[in-house]
């Protein structure tokens, strides 16, 4: 049994997929889709974090 169908879990991981898409599709120093940008940015933390748009 997912626990994703308890309460609000539904919804809140509704708005948390379409913000992680959001971010990769505004992401526009690599020319690739979606999918090989969530794969990079799984595997490479610097891109990551160019993803996220996160100052250190």
């Amino acid at each position: 049994a997912s626990r994703k169908r308890a309460g609000n879990a539904t919804q809140n991981y509704s708005v948390l997929l379409k913000m992680a898409l959001n971010l990769l599709k505004n992401e526009k120093t690599e020319k690739q889709g979606v999918k090989r940008k969530r794969l990079k940015a799984a595997w490479d933390q610097d891109y990551l974090i160019k993803v996220l748009n996160v100052r250190t």
